[in-house]
């Protein structure tokens, strides 16, 4: 699993590193730098509501999808879902999300996200229902795991285009009513879609798809505490975050940097990052910043955690992330979207610059500053084949 930290990175935060902070010029400039928002670009977000959307006058049947992966993944895919719905002028049945089974978690999309909100802010584009229809009630993951039924569709390509849902999918709602897509991820394609199924599939992943509250409460309760001020003890630290939680006023005014690093368990867990915890006393993580009564709510629930990971992420003023994979492709098209400042690493850079042991300090940091100016959350346009999640422009986007 993915974990949100909050890094202090020593050349852009030199008062906080003090064997190196005499080496670099001016750093209340830089700090103002760095937090400075991101200048308005050619393109922001919109909804692109230029037309008016309408349900058909009759739905063609039931869509069912079942979802595998991590979280991101899936929210993908349920972006992917309400487009496949549209194009077919189907009914959508709230996708089913499997067991990933490497985190064994078994969180439904309404134990994630907000399911009310999800219909209501869809309802003029497509119908959409909580549950199977009673007759349809057979219509099970362990129905279709027994045996081949004509009521399930397992041959979609990986980004098949919107003709080859009306001519394979179609005829199965027509004939029997439903009809069960799966496997179903990365099976939309981002290319030579209608204009109308692309800013559908932007109103689902940027307005429709909300944590439920329990979710965004604790996601509000841990940028609080990174917006006010540290404690250095464990006693202090447990005071801090119940006082914090207790106080009328949720929000603070400091500044936070979240990175995106790989580090639990599967990924060589604790002993991954200790070398960084003893070098930046600042750096937190859910652990550390949340009751155990906080984290019992989502304990073992990999989605979950993933969740208030996304939420703290958006939340933040700069956004890292090394890892590239799902979670670094929704954060960095999210934070696209809504114009927030994320660095991007310049792997290949750094590289070089790591490998070079004769480097001084001021000349390292000149380079690594240098080469990430052009890295911190300028408008990239979507290429031929790229996913429309990570590059949100043009698709999503109107002119500034």
């Amino acid at each position: 699993m993915a974990a949100a930290l909050v890094l202090l990175i020593p050349f852009l935060f030199p008062s906080l590193f003090t064997p190196l902070s005499h080496a670099l010029p001016s750093p209340e400039r830089q700090r103002a730098d760095l937090w400075m928002p991101l200048a308005p670009q050619r393109l922001k977000h919109c909804d692109r509501s230029d037309r008016i959307s309408s349900l058909p006058e009759k739905s063609q049947g039931y869509i069912q999808v079942f979802l595998d992966g991590g979280l991101n993944q899936q929210r993908m895919g349920i972006c992917d879902a309400v487009a496949v719905a549209k194009i077919l002028n189907a009914t959508l049945i709230i996708p089913h999300l499997e067991v990933n089974p490497v985190w064994q978690d078994s969180s439904t999309f309404m134990d994630i996200f907000d399911v009310d909100h999800f219909i209501n802010v869809l309802k003029d584009d497509i119908s959409i229902v909580k549950e199977l229809p009673d007759e349809y009630f057979w219509s099970t993951r362990e129905y279709y795991a027994t045996a081949i039924r004509a009521t399930r569709v397992k041959t979609a390509p990986v980004h098949a285009s919107a003709h080859w849902y009306l001519e394979n999918v179609l005829p199965v709602l027509q004939s029997y009513g439903i009809a069960a897509i799966a496997p179903f991820s990365h099976r939309l394609a981002f290319d030579n879609m209608p204009e109308d199924i692309q800013r559908l599939r932007c109103k689902v992943n940027f307005q429709a798809l909300s944590f439920v509250p329990h979710i965004r409460s604790l996601g509000d309760a841990l940028v609080s505490r990174l917006r006010s001020s540290p404690s250095t003890s464990e006693v202090d630290r447990t005071n801090y975050i119940r006082k914090v939680g207790d106080s009328k006023d949720k929000q603070g005014t400091g500044k936070f940097v979240v990175l995106h690093l790989r580090f639990d368990k599967v990924y060589g867990g604790e002993a991954r990052i200790s070398t960084l915890r003893s070098l930046f006393p600042l750096m937190e993580d859910k652990k550390s910043l949340a009751s155990s009564e906080e984290r019992a709510e989502i304990k073992g629930k990999a989605s979950l955690l993933a969740a208030v990971d996304y939420y703290v992420s958006m939340h933040s003023d700069i956004f890292i992330s090394a890892s590239p994979g799902n979670m670094h492709n929704a954060v960095v098209g999210h934070r696209t979207y809504e114009n927030k400042k994320t660095i991007r690493p310049n792997m290949a850079l750094l590289g070089q610059l790591f490998l070079n042991k004769t480097l001084i300090w001021p000349e390292f940091q000149n380079a690594v500053v240098e080469g990430h100016k052009s890295r911190q959350g300028q408008l990239r346009l979507r290429k031929p084949e790229q996913s429309i999640y990570t590059y949100p422009a043009p698709d999503c986007m109107c002119n500034a």
